[in-house]
């Protein structure tokens, strides 16, 4: 753990970009090869709490880079970063206007997650109505 940090305690740029570095190959290169699904790497670009929070923010309107800096408080070359990975992973897309990049959210994979979720009430109410079931013949054997 110590070679990732200077005496100081800061982190050292070379050990940290190295550390990002493993990340991201871990996250957009192993996973690829693990056969990972659509919906699998929308899920894990979703999970890092920054690019959710991007995610959230331009879930209210499309936003600049500078917009995202500002309403978010984190360093212009962590956005950046983030948004290209959520561009990768075909969350969001960019349009230029004059001298910004405008960033606006994909519509297609937040409804892809909506039909998976949606899959999951079904089973639930499915097993609900069996509880239902249930209970009312345990009351009706009650009652006897």
């Amino acid at each position: 753990m110590s070679r990732f940090f200077k005496s100081r305690g800061t982190p050292d740029n070379k050990s940290a970009n190295s550390l990002y570095t493993l990340t991201r190959i871990y996250a957009f290169v192993y996973i690829s090869f693990m056969n990972t699904t659509t919906m699998q790497l929308t899920l894990l670009t979703l999970a890092e709490p920054n690019r959710f929070n991007i995610v959230e923010l331009l879930k209210k309107a499309p936003r600049s880079v500078s917009e995202i800096v500002h309403a978010l408080n984190i360093g212009q070359p962590q956005v950046s970063r983030h948004l290209r990975i959520l561009s990768e992973a075909g969350l969001v897309r960019a349009r230029n206007k004059a001298q910004q990049r405008i960033y606006s959210l994909e519509a297609q994979p937040f409804q892809d997650l909506d039909e998976w979720f949606d899959s999951f009430s079904i089973l639930w109410e499915e097993r609900l109505d069996n509880f239902e079931d249930y209970m009312l013949d345990y009351k009706r054997k009650e009652d006897l």
